[in-house]
Order: C-alpha cells, then structure tokens, then sequence
C-alpha cells in the first residue's frame, strides 16, 4: 500500500444505494480535512474528540443533501464545552472540492477527564440548511441525549425529518510508522427512505423522541434491522484505517443488499473569511461605533474562530461613514 492509494480515499464521502433493502448511505475518510481544522486550535484532547466527531457528521450529513450553499451543525450546552459549530460548504460544480471548517468553545477550568460527550451538558444540536441568497433558511433542533453527538444526529433525523438513520462512526489520534501522529476519522451513515409510520402521521404518542422502531414496519423494519445487524460487525480499522477502500468496505459488509455506489465527492479543509467579509461586517457601525472598536494602537482587529485569522484594519476605512471620512 502506497501513501498515494491512501489518499484517493481520504478525504472523501462515497455515496451508496443498498438496492436490495431501499437503503441509502455514505462511506466517509477524513484525514487532511481534520489536520486543517484542528492545527488552528490547541484544543484539548476531549475537545479535539468532539470536534473530530462534529466534523465526521458534517462531511456525512452534507454529502446527502441537495445542497446550494452551506449546511452547518452546532452543540449549544451548559456544560465545559459550551459550542461547538461546523460548516459544510457545497462543492462549486460537478467534480470541485466540498469544504469543511469548525470551531469549539470551551471553559478550560471546568474540563474532566470523563467522556467527551460527558463534557457538553444540557442543551440542543442543531441543523441548519442556508440555500443563499432568495430561499430561506431551515433550522431543525433536537435535545443533547443519547451519549453521543452521532446518537443526537439521529434523534435529530427521527423527530424533525422521520427519516431512519444510524452512524457507526470511528475517529482518534493516527500513529503510523513514519508518519507525524494526527487525527483521522471514518465513519458509515445509512438511512432509509419509507414514508413516515401511522403513529408519525396522526401525530400520536406522548411527545417524546422518536427512534427508527416509530417510523418502520413489516418489511421496512426487516430490512433496517437486518443491515443494522450487518454494519454492526465493522471493526474500528475498517473504519479509520487506510488500508481498506470503502467499496471493499461496503462488499465486505453488505454483499447480499447488492451495494451500488455513485460518484465519490472530495471535501477538504476551507474557510470562507477574508477582509471583504470582515469590512461588509462592519459596515453597519457608525464612525462612532467603530472608535469604540479601535484599539489603543489605533486599529480594529478582527480574528475569525474557524481559521485563526487575522485582519487589522485602519478604523477610518470600515463602517458605513468610511468613504466620507476617507475623502476629508
């Protein structure tokens, strides 16, 4: 195995069809991708963790929408790490790039050694979808529960969207001969397509999260169980690892669905800030507004949270009074 077959899968979401059993799903590597957004940061490990997590989710869920612009995932909680946010860019065109970026915030002092999850505390996981410019945003939320980021994606897609779907996901620190330890992640979404149970259509039952078991029966409900039953044999290097292609993945876990797959889609580390954006920002501010802003060294600083950048701009060129202050 040569490091240049590695990366014709890294970095990558496959998508797949199970036909047999009227199942979708994707097949994700992510290792640049990861180097990017987490060499912005010094991050904690458990922090690290979830951001690696949230990132694994992003590539998976994007991969499968019919996006025009950005779908972004974020955790708002009471507990140590207080945010986390990601954003899934859509490719340009048939065959570009996706990209990917995210950030944490965190409240070091209140960090443990316990789970990562165990570091975010109550609060929601959200999904928002932004078409641009003309269509409205949707927002959809779901409670932090289930012991995972992966488990609220799917309580997520259960209550809001009354879709099945389950995550098997792997990710941690890479230490491969002759290569700088970094981290790496892999990971299987399925989902099934039924329409929604009778219980989902009535609007029966005692308001709490639903699950697959609500949305699927008869033969719907085998065949999600029989590939559940199937994914759940994948081991941890099948998904991490470099040495097993995805389509040899999917062959080895569900040859009998007859597994078809479709055109794979590269995503990579990127941010969409730039001093353009950082002056539209601003120009909302007043000159008075904006002397506020300024430091004691005369300039208005900006850093973005994804990519550590960082703008330094002359306060008399940004806000909406700057071309009449520039021509004095």
């Amino acid at each position: 195995m040569t490091l240049g077959s590695q990366i014709v899968w890294d970095d990558t979401v496959l998508p797949f069809q199970l036909d047999a059993a009227d199942i979708r799903g994707r097949v994700a590597r992510l290792d640049g991708v990861l180097g990017g957004i987490l060499k912005q940061h010094n991050y904690p490990p458990q922090v690290e963790a979830l951001v690696a997590e949230m990132a694994l989710l992003t590539a998976l869920i994007g991969q499968t929408i019919k996006l025009r612009w950005k779908l972004s995932l974020q955790v708002q909680s009471k507990g140590a790490v207080r945010m986390i946010a990601t954003d899934y860019y859509a490719p340009d065109g048939e065959g570009s790039e996706a990209r990917i970026r995210a950030y944490a915030s965190y409240d070091a002092d209140r960090l443990s050694d316990d789970a990562p999850f165990d570091q975010v505390g109550e609060g929601y996981f959200a999904i928002l979808i932004d078409q641009g410019e003309g269509m409205t945003p949707y927002q959809g939320i779901t409670p932090l529960e289930g012991g995972s980021l992966a488990a609220c994606a799917e309580a997520y897609f259960a209550q809001s969207e009354q879709l099945p779907t389950r995550f098997q996901l792997s990710f941690g620190k890479s230490s491969e001969p002759g290569v700088a330890e970094h981290w790496r992640a892999g990971g299987v979404m399925l989902q099934h397509m039924p329409k929604a149970s009778p219980l989902v259509a009535k609007g029966e039952g005692l308001g709490e999260l639903l699950n697959a078991d609500d949305l699927l029966d008869g033969d719907a409900s085998e065949d999600w169980n029989r590939v559940n039953i199937l994914l759940d044999t994948v081991e941890e290097m099948e998904l991490i690892g470099p040495q097993v292609p995805p389509n040899d993945l999917l062959l080895r876990l569900f040859h009998e669905e007859t597994p078809r797959v479709f055109d794979t889609q590269p995503v990579r580390f990127g941010c969409t800030c730039s001093e353009e954006r950082v002056r539209q920002s601003l120009s909302i501010y007043s000159a008075r507004d904006i002397e506020k802003m300024t430091t004691d060294d005369g300039r208005v600083t900006a850093d973005c949270q994804f990519c550590s950048a960082h703008y330094d701009l002359d306060p008399v060129t940004v806000g909406f009074e700057a071309e009449a202050q520039s021509s004095e």
